[in-house]
């Protein structure tokens, strides 16, 4: 193989560290409110591709393929920033939510479950209401 032929990866990719199975975390936050709206996995194709369009571009290990945020429902992920953490091993993308549901329940964020009854009976609280009934947002 020629040398010249391959194709190096950006400076500020070399930063990220992969996983085994060449993925990172990466954690979704509202820019304007700070809330914790979704966790999902990138590879350097997908980090690329968010990158350049400044649209949230993850990698569906169910659907083993690129999958860009909104692509059937529309609830798109508009970048206004991306951090790594100390590591290197997650991602922090600052994002304003199109539609204000991250989430495939219809609901703004994934994280609308809370640990109540803590230590002694502890039970998942459902904090954070249905937005959009979830049938009337994946139509397929």
């Amino acid at each position: 193989m020629n040398p010249s032929s391959l194709s190096l990866p950006p400076d500020w990719l070399v930063e990220l560290h992969f996983d085994t199975q060449g993925l990172i975390p990466a954690i979704a936050q509202d820019a304007h409110t700070d809330k914790i709206l979704m966790m999902a996995w990138m590879n350097a194709e997908s980090v690329q591709e968010t990158v350049r369009t400044g649209q949230a571009v993850y990698f569906s290990r169910s659907r083993g393929r690129l999958w860009r945020k909104g692509e059937e429902s529309g609830h798109t992920q508009t970048v206004q920033e991306i951090r790594l953490d100390c590591d290197g091993d997650v991602l922090l993308l600052k994002v304003t939510q199109a539609g204000g549901i991250a989430c495939h329940t219809g609901r703004e964020s994934c994280f609308f479950r809370r640990l109540d009854g803590v230590p002694s009976t502890p039970v998942w609280t459902v904090t954070d209401p249905v937005l959009k009934d979830p049938h009337d947002i994946y139509t397929s």
